[in-house]
């Protein structure tokens, strides 16, 4: 007996340690179940002390509840799928083993809940991801094929049209190269964005070094772009291919929407904490878009990219990171995945992201990184 009640001790201790939620219940004929045990797991998900409470305390979705007593006035063996509707809505599976109860006992129930909220977004961004990336490419595609069609024939012998047909086509197979390549970079980020950089990098000195690659752009589209590089701005912990690569794409951005004779700001600024990073540089909507795990005694360095174009509306804020989302009105004819890049680039250096804007009073981008140590 003493083996036995040491036995059931270390089952339990087992049982409060796993990361799953696991409940027991129980229920007698004609009366409705209750809880009769629930780990820590599931106390953590349910926010409520589960034994003696009854199943419908913990569990409200009706088919969850007629699955598990059904399976228990049965004991049979039950799985059902469901969501919680919260904040942030989470996807359930519950699956239901009965207990072998003594004659006259009460029947039990040991239900086991799995977490699928992960997998199922993930699938959700996978098939989303390929329908927008085929719409994409679809749309380029068929005009290469419809301008190859009308060059082998109605202006096969036209030399005007031929050449205004072949100048579109090769707008087109640009579009489709710089999204196979943007696909690629991405793709190539969120595979090694789990491993933290560990080199070292001046962005004073990479901020200007883009800058002077992007003049020629800068000045077919006739804007300017002036740099502040701040007082005493350290070196930051990073990747410098990639960190240019973000550079590259706020400063894009920027010059796409402002308009000719307008001046793009870039300003470097030392943040000694990250909530003096997060802080707001100007009058505005601004939303953080990707926020770090703040450390203690971490100090940053921010990146703040500011244009004057026709500025971003609320509702759109929040959705300026997806893949292919583009700001309706506001074609700037890139692949709509520069944003989504930053936000990975950043995310893969700790760091953050946020954007402050107003319909007509154009957007500051910031990106802010952890220093560097001496």
């Amino acid at each position: 007996m003493p083996e036995r009640a040491g036995a059931g001790a270390a089952a339990q201790m087992i049982l409060e340690l796993l990361p799953e939620p696991v409940i027991l219940v129980r229920g007698a004929d004609g009366e409705p179940p209750e809880i009769a045990y629930g780990n820590q797991a599931a106390r953590e998900v349910f926010r409520l002390e589960l034994a003696g409470a009854p199943l419908g305390a913990a569990l409200r979705r009706p088919e969850v509840l007629e699955t598990i007593e059904h399976a228990l006035a049965t004991s049979t063996s039950a799985e059902v799928a469901f969501e919680t509707i919260g904040v942030q809505p989470r996807f359930w599976r519950a699956f239901a083993r009965p207990l072998e109860a003594e004659p006259g006992a009460a029947k039990q129930l040991v239900v086991v809940l799995r977490d699928e909220t992960d997998a199922r977004r993930t699938e959700r961004m996978r098939a989303d991801f390929l329908a927008n990336a085929s719409h994409e490419l679809r749309t380029p595609l068929a005009s290469l094929a419809g301008f190859v069609e009308t060059l082998r024939t109605h202006a096969k012998d036209d030399p005007e049209a031929r050449e205004k047909f072949l100048g579109i086509m090769a707008q087109q197979a640009t579009r489709m190269a710089r999204l196979v390549d943007d696909l690629l970079s991405l793709s190539r980020i969120e595979l090694n964005e789990h491993i933290a950089p560990s080199g070292k990098v001046d962005l004073a000195r990479t901020v200007q070094d883009v800058s002077d690659a992007m003049r020629p752009l800068t000045a077919d589209r006739g804007v300017t772009v002036a740099i502040d590089p701040g007082d005493d701005v350290g070196s930051v912990i990073g990747d410098r291919d990639q960190l240019v690569q973000v550079i590259q794409n706020l400063v894009d951005n920027a010059v796409k929407y402002t308009p000719r004779g307008g001046q793009v700001r870039v300003a470097l600024r030392s943040a000694p904490t990250v909530e003096a990073a997060r802080a707001p540089s100007r009058t505005g909507v601004g939303l953080s878009l990707l926020s770090p795990d703040a450390s203690e005694g971490q100090a940053y360095v921010v990146l703040r990219v500011t244009d004057t174009g026709p500025g971003i509306a609320r509702q759109h804020l929040p959705r300026l990171s997806e893949r292919f989302y583009r700001v309706e009105g506001q074609r700037s004819g890139g692949t709509g995945l520069g944003l989504a890049i930053v936000k990975h680039v950043v995310n893969r250096h700790r760091g953050g992201l946020a954007v402050e804007s107003a319909e007509g009073e154009g957007s500051t981008f910031s990106v802010y990184l952890p220093v560097a140590a001496s």
